[in-house]
Protein backbone atom coordinates (compact mmCIF):
# COMPACT_ATOMS: atom_id res chain seq x y z
CA UNK A 1 0.00 0.00 0.00
CA UNK A 2 2.98 2.05 1.05
CA UNK A 3 4.08 2.12 -2.97
CA UNK A 4 0.75 4.49 -3.90
CA UNK A 5 2.00 7.27 -1.31
CA UNK A 6 3.71 9.60 -4.16
CA UNK A 7 1.07 9.10 -6.64
CA UNK A 8 -1.25 11.08 -3.99
CA UNK A 9 0.52 14.48 -5.54
CA UNK A 10 0.18 13.17 -9.07
CA UNK A 11 -3.43 12.47 -9.09
CA UNK A 12 -6.01 14.58 -10.23
CA UNK A 13 -10.06 14.24 -10.81
CA UNK A 14 -10.33 14.31 -15.01
CA UNK A 15 -13.76 16.13 -14.70
CA UNK A 16 -13.99 15.64 -18.72
CA UNK A 17 -11.24 13.09 -20.44
CA UNK A 18 -9.95 15.56 -23.15
CA UNK A 19 -7.03 16.33 -24.37
CA UNK A 20 -5.28 13.42 -23.15
CA UNK A 21 -3.92 12.03 -26.60
CA UNK A 22 -5.18 9.05 -28.19
CA UNK A 23 -3.91 6.07 -26.38
CA UNK A 24 -6.07 3.36 -24.90
CA UNK A 25 -6.42 1.30 -22.00
CA UNK A 26 -4.70 -2.25 -22.80
CA UNK A 27 -6.46 -5.46 -22.64
CA UNK A 28 -3.81 -6.58 -20.36
CA UNK A 29 -3.75 -3.46 -18.40
CA UNK A 30 -7.79 -4.10 -17.44
CA UNK A 31 -6.87 -7.32 -16.38
CA UNK A 32 -4.27 -6.39 -14.40
CA UNK A 33 -6.79 -3.64 -12.62
CA UNK A 34 -8.61 -7.11 -12.03
CA UNK A 35 -5.62 -8.24 -10.26
CA UNK A 36 -4.57 -5.50 -8.33
CA UNK A 37 -8.47 -4.71 -7.41
CA UNK A 38 -8.22 -9.00 -5.97
CA UNK A 39 -4.91 -8.19 -3.87
CA UNK A 40 -5.95 -4.85 -1.66
CA UNK A 41 -5.97 -4.43 1.75
CA UNK A 42 -10.02 -4.00 2.81
CA UNK A 43 -10.78 -1.73 5.79
CA UNK A 44 -13.11 -4.28 6.76
CA UNK A 45 -12.32 -7.95 6.03
CA UNK A 46 -15.41 -10.08 6.26
CA UNK A 47 -17.75 -7.54 3.34
CA UNK A 48 -17.51 -9.43 -0.10
CA UNK A 49 -16.64 -6.90 -3.03
CA UNK A 50 -16.24 -7.15 -6.60
CA UNK A 51 -15.76 -4.06 -9.45
CA UNK A 52 -16.82 -4.94 -13.29
CA UNK A 53 -15.29 -2.65 -16.10
CA UNK A 54 -17.50 -1.68 -18.51
CA UNK A 55 -17.25 -0.18 -21.93
CA UNK A 56 -20.34 1.77 -22.37
CA UNK A 57 -22.19 3.37 -19.23
CA UNK A 58 -25.08 5.42 -20.66
CA UNK A 59 -25.21 7.46 -17.43
CA UNK A 60 -21.65 8.57 -17.25
CA UNK A 61 -20.79 10.75 -20.33
CA UNK A 62 -17.89 12.10 -19.08
CA UNK A 63 -15.15 11.03 -22.49
CA UNK A 64 -13.87 8.15 -20.90
CA UNK A 65 -12.99 4.80 -22.11
CA UNK A 66 -13.56 2.49 -19.32
CA UNK A 67 -16.09 2.78 -16.12
CA UNK A 68 -15.29 0.70 -12.76
CA UNK A 69 -18.29 -0.43 -11.47
CA UNK A 70 -17.89 -1.12 -7.20
CA UNK A 71 -20.05 -4.18 -5.97
CA UNK A 72 -20.78 -4.81 -2.25
CA UNK A 73 -22.18 -6.73 0.28
CA UNK A 74 -24.26 -4.33 2.67
CA UNK A 75 -22.78 -4.70 5.77
CA UNK A 76 -21.55 -2.30 8.81
CA UNK A 77 -19.36 0.03 7.33
CA UNK A 78 -19.39 -1.04 3.82
CA UNK A 79 -19.29 2.35 2.28
CA UNK A 80 -16.26 3.23 3.99
CA UNK A 81 -14.75 0.06 3.13
CA UNK A 82 -15.72 0.92 -0.67
CA UNK A 83 -13.79 4.23 -0.15
CA UNK A 84 -10.75 2.69 1.10
CA UNK A 85 -10.54 -0.13 -1.30
CA UNK A 86 -11.43 2.17 -4.36
CA UNK A 87 -8.78 4.88 -3.50
CA UNK A 88 -5.98 2.57 -3.53
CA UNK A 89 -7.01 1.37 -6.86
CA UNK A 90 -7.23 5.02 -7.55
CA UNK A 91 -3.39 5.63 -6.94
CA UNK A 92 -2.48 2.38 -8.81
CA UNK A 93 -4.10 3.51 -11.82
CA UNK A 94 -2.55 7.20 -11.58
CA UNK A 95 0.84 5.04 -11.63
CA UNK A 96 -0.08 3.61 -14.90
CA UNK A 97 -0.66 7.11 -16.16
CA UNK A 98 -4.86 6.19 -16.34
CA UNK A 99 -6.97 9.43 -15.89
CA UNK A 100 -9.83 8.65 -13.13
CA UNK A 101 -13.26 10.51 -12.01
CA UNK A 102 -14.62 8.93 -8.55
CA UNK A 103 -18.33 9.69 -10.55
CA UNK A 104 -21.37 9.16 -7.58
CA UNK A 105 -24.39 10.50 -9.97
CA UNK A 106 -24.16 7.76 -12.20
CA UNK A 107 -27.11 5.12 -12.32
CA UNK A 108 -25.76 1.54 -14.18
CA UNK A 109 -28.16 -0.81 -15.74
CA UNK A 110 -26.66 -3.76 -13.81
CA UNK A 111 -27.49 -3.06 -10.45
CA UNK A 112 -26.91 -6.13 -8.36
CA UNK A 113 -23.69 -8.38 -9.77
CA UNK A 114 -23.68 -12.11 -8.02
CA UNK A 115 -25.84 -10.97 -5.12
CA UNK A 116 -23.76 -7.52 -4.38
CA UNK A 117 -25.26 -4.34 -4.43
CA UNK A 118 -24.23 -1.70 -6.66
CA UNK A 119 -22.03 1.09 -4.38
CA UNK A 120 -20.14 3.96 -6.93
CA UNK A 121 -18.30 4.10 -10.19
CA UNK A 122 -15.29 5.22 -11.32
CA UNK A 123 -14.13 6.59 -14.97
CA UNK A 124 -10.87 5.63 -16.40
CA UNK A 125 -8.77 6.55 -19.94
CA UNK A 126 -5.73 6.54 -20.58
CA UNK A 127 -3.52 9.35 -20.23
CA UNK A 128 -0.88 9.75 -22.78
CA UNK A 129 1.70 12.17 -21.02
CA UNK A 130 1.97 12.11 -16.78
CA UNK A 131 2.32 16.21 -17.49
CA UNK A 132 -1.43 15.88 -17.53
CA UNK A 133 -1.81 14.76 -14.03
CA UNK A 134 -1.64 17.15 -11.43
CA UNK A 135 1.67 19.26 -11.27
CA UNK A 136 1.12 21.26 -7.77
CA UNK A 137 -1.50 19.09 -5.26
CA UNK A 138 -0.93 22.31 -2.94
CA UNK A 139 -3.21 24.55 -5.66
CA UNK A 140 -6.08 22.44 -5.30
CA UNK A 141 -8.44 24.20 -3.19
CA UNK A 142 -8.43 22.92 0.18
CA UNK A 143 -8.97 23.44 3.77
CA UNK A 144 -6.42 25.07 5.61
CA UNK A 145 -5.00 22.56 8.22
CA UNK A 146 -6.27 24.69 11.16
CA UNK A 147 -10.12 23.73 9.96
CA UNK A 148 -10.10 20.19 9.58
CA UNK A 149 -7.04 19.23 11.93
CA UNK A 150 -7.11 20.42 15.92
CA UNK A 151 -3.41 19.82 18.01
CA UNK A 152 -0.36 20.34 16.97
CA UNK A 153 0.82 16.70 16.40
CA UNK A 154 1.69 15.41 13.07
CA UNK A 155 0.90 18.57 11.02
CA UNK A 156 3.17 17.10 8.55
CA UNK A 157 0.44 14.34 7.62
CA UNK A 158 -2.29 16.70 8.30
CA UNK A 159 -0.93 18.95 5.29
CA UNK A 160 -0.88 16.10 2.84
CA UNK A 161 -4.35 13.84 3.98
CA UNK A 162 -6.13 17.32 3.98
CA UNK A 163 -6.05 16.76 0.06
CA UNK A 164 -8.16 13.40 -0.40
CA UNK A 165 -10.52 13.45 -3.02
CA UNK A 166 -14.43 13.94 -1.80
CA UNK A 167 -17.85 14.40 -3.39
CA UNK A 168 -18.14 17.59 -4.51
CA UNK A 169 -15.17 18.85 -2.70
CA UNK A 170 -17.41 18.27 0.88
CA UNK A 171 -14.15 17.72 2.89
CA UNK A 172 -15.96 15.81 5.52
CA UNK A 173 -13.50 15.30 7.88
CA UNK A 174 -12.07 16.19 11.14
CA UNK A 175 -8.88 14.81 13.10
CA UNK A 176 -8.02 15.06 16.83
CA UNK A 177 -4.86 14.65 17.38
CA UNK A 178 -2.45 14.52 20.22
CA UNK A 179 1.30 12.84 20.69
CA UNK A 180 -0.07 8.93 21.05
CA UNK A 181 -3.32 9.24 18.85
CA UNK A 182 -5.81 10.47 16.11
CA UNK A 183 -9.19 10.29 16.31
CA UNK A 184 -10.83 10.85 12.77
CA UNK A 185 -14.68 12.16 12.63
CA UNK A 186 -17.02 12.07 9.75
CA UNK A 187 -17.85 16.15 10.05
CA UNK A 188 -21.51 16.60 8.89
CA UNK A 189 -22.28 20.18 7.48
CA UNK A 190 -25.84 20.72 6.44
CA UNK A 191 -25.57 23.19 3.56
CA UNK A 192 -22.05 21.94 2.20
CA UNK A 193 -23.29 19.54 -0.25
CA UNK A 194 -22.44 20.92 -3.79
CA UNK A 195 -24.74 19.54 -6.47
CA UNK A 196 -25.32 16.31 -4.33
CA UNK A 197 -29.05 15.15 -3.63
CA UNK A 198 -29.79 16.09 -0.23
CA UNK A 199 -30.26 12.28 0.98
CA UNK A 200 -27.32 11.34 -0.81
CA UNK A 201 -24.72 13.34 0.97
CA UNK A 202 -24.74 10.86 3.97
CA UNK A 203 -23.97 8.35 1.69
CA UNK A 204 -21.02 9.69 -0.61
CA UNK A 205 -19.02 11.45 2.37
CA UNK A 206 -19.21 7.78 4.10
CA UNK A 207 -17.60 6.78 0.96
CA UNK A 208 -15.13 10.00 1.01
CA UNK A 209 -13.95 9.60 5.03
CA UNK A 210 -12.84 5.34 3.80
CA UNK A 211 -10.67 7.30 1.10
CA UNK A 212 -10.01 9.23 4.00
CA UNK A 213 -8.29 6.79 5.66
CA UNK A 214 -6.60 5.24 2.81
CA UNK A 215 -4.66 8.35 2.99
CA UNK A 216 -4.32 8.59 6.13
CA UNK A 217 -2.69 5.25 6.56
CA UNK A 218 -0.53 6.20 3.45
CA UNK A 219 0.85 8.80 5.34
CA UNK A 220 1.64 6.93 8.55
CA UNK A 221 3.29 3.98 6.89
CA UNK A 222 5.24 6.59 4.82
CA UNK A 223 6.32 8.61 7.84
CA UNK A 224 7.31 4.64 8.95
CA UNK A 225 4.93 5.52 12.42
CA UNK A 226 3.55 1.86 13.82
CA UNK A 227 -0.04 2.00 15.02
CA UNK A 228 -3.20 0.12 15.92
CA UNK A 229 -6.36 0.87 13.96
CA UNK A 230 -9.52 0.90 15.75
CA UNK A 231 -12.78 1.42 13.62
CA UNK A 232 -16.39 2.32 14.66
CA UNK A 233 -19.44 1.94 13.54
CA UNK A 234 -21.64 5.51 13.17
CA UNK A 235 -24.29 5.52 15.95
CA UNK A 236 -26.52 8.14 14.13
CA UNK A 237 -25.48 9.11 10.71
CA UNK A 238 -27.06 12.31 11.28
CA UNK A 239 -25.11 13.29 13.71
CA UNK A 240 -22.30 16.22 12.83
CA UNK A 241 -19.75 14.65 13.94
CA UNK A 242 -19.52 10.33 13.90
CA UNK A 243 -16.41 8.80 15.30
CA UNK A 244 -14.95 6.64 12.46
CA UNK A 245 -11.38 5.41 13.12
CA UNK A 246 -9.10 5.96 16.07
CA UNK A 247 -4.74 5.68 15.39
CA UNK A 248 -3.13 4.65 18.58
CA UNK A 249 0.74 4.92 18.06
CA UNK A 250 2.98 2.19 19.45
Amino acid sequence: MNDYYQMIFKRKSFHLFRGIGKESITDEELKDIEREFNKLEPLVKDISVKIKIVKEEPSCKRGQEYCIMFYSEKKDNYLQNIGYLGEQLDLYLVSKNIGTLWFGIGTPEEKVLDGLDFVIMMAISKVDSPDKFRKDMYKSKRKKIEEMWSGNHYLEIADIVRFAPSACNTQPWEVEAKEDELKVYRYRKEEKRGIMPKNMVIYFNQIDIGIFLCFVELCLNHEKMKYDRALYIEGNHEDEMNLVATYKMK
